[in-house]
């Protein structure tokens, strides 16, 4: 079987000193490809790096982080021209995250406005980010919907009809990760409902471990966990649900 890990952050302090073996797992456990996620220009090259080091196994994305949308922000998007032509795949990862209290909706706003141009105007898709600011993101995609935006929900752990709800302003998957395995996720339950055609694998790496190693450092090689699990809940093989996320995430990031 294929996997494609869709969001994983191997260039994480987490991982220092262990990229290749952590790389190397994952391709054993058939994970064929793995998408970087960028979030500022601090950490910009670092992952670009090694991006280059596994060309045709890892690739990047280009974009600022709502948590990195500080006074200033003009200047970081204005960082990321340098890059685009370095493989990158999407815009990502943007969006908003109001859970900080010193959170700037105006300023996240604002930025993901101006990657949700980028992105329509480099032709890639975008890869969001989003905690605590639904109501917020769904106002920003609706003012956006004419730039016919693509792409993918990363992490996803809210309800189908949020899901429904976003998709009435653009082409969007949804990145399924380890939150689909926990006890009280809406995805949890809701997952059974959600054509497989409009899914992508993740992880998240290092974050969100699927149960039952929640809690542990995550790694692109449990991708195979999530997806036994989704085979599990929706009633189908292992290898159906491998094949069509595989699938997709090939046609939304062109690898």
């Amino acid at each position: 079987m294929e996997f494609i890990d869709t969001h994983t952050h191997i260039s994480d302090d987490a991982f220092r000193g262990e990229e290749d073996e952590v790389i190397a797992r994952a391709v054993a456990a058939g994970v064929s490809h793995m998408i970087q996620p960028d979030i500022d220009s601090s950490e910009r090259d670092a992952m670009f790096a090694l991006c280059e080091r596994h060309p045709g196994v890892l690739h990047p994305m280009l974009g600022l982080y709502p948590g990195s949308v500080h006074e200033g922000w003009e200047k970081e998007i204005g960082r990321l021209e340098p890059y685009r032509d370095k493989g990158v795949v999407a815009v990502g990862e943007i969006g908003l995250d109001y859970h900080d209290p010193d959170y700037d909706a105006k300023a996240q706003k604002a930025a993901l406005k101006v990657q949700f141009e980028l992105a329509a105007s480099w032709g890639l898709p975008v890869n969001i980010h989003l905690r605590d600011a639904s109501e917020d993101f769904l106002s920003v995609l609706k003012e956006c919907s004419y730039l016919g935006l693509r792409g993918n929900l990363h992490a996803y752990g809210g309800s189908r009809e949020y899901y429904e709800r976003v998709c009435r302003f653009g082409d969007f998957s949804l990145g399924i990760g380890g939150v689909v395995t926990f006890k009280n996720s809406h995805i949890g339950k809701d997952i059974k409902d959600i054509p497989l055609e409009r899914i992508v694998l993740e992880t998240d790496a290092p974050y969100l471990s699927p149960t039952p190693l929640r809690g542990t450092r995550n790694e692109s090689s449990r991708i195979p966990i999530i997806a036994a699990f989704i085979a599990e809940r929706k009633g189908i093989p292992v290898e159906e649900v491998a094949l069509v996320t595989t699938m997709n995430a090939k046609r939304l990031f062109s690898i």
